[in-house]
């Protein structure tokens, strides 16, 4: 196993919700923040790299919408979650 999966399935480990979670909004948003950190330290050293900086900009909208969606489904695992993560309340 990779470096990636094994920090990848390191954040399903912490972040679901039952046994055989994989793919619950938290998971998913867990791991969307988890790619926006690493790629926003490679855009710091790497200024004009735009094909990232597009990727990372539809990693951040991909991630909005699913935080909307846990939002509208159950406030209480959001406001956990956002607080866990440390990401802003929308």
């Amino acid at each position: 196993m990779s470096k990636v999966e094994e920090r990848k399935q390191a954040i399903i480990k912490k972040y679901k919700i039952h046994t055989e979670d994989t793919g619950s909004p938290e998971v998913q948003i867990a791991i969307f923040s988890e790619k926006i950190e690493e790629l926003a330290g490679h855009l710091k050293s790497n200024k004009k790299d735009h094909h990232s900086r597009r990727g990372l900009l539809g990693m951040v909208s991909k991630r909005k919408r699913l935080l909307s969606y846990l939002k509208r489904q159950d406030e209480k695992r959001y406001q956990v979650l956002t607080k866990k993560l440390g990401l802003k309340q929308v």
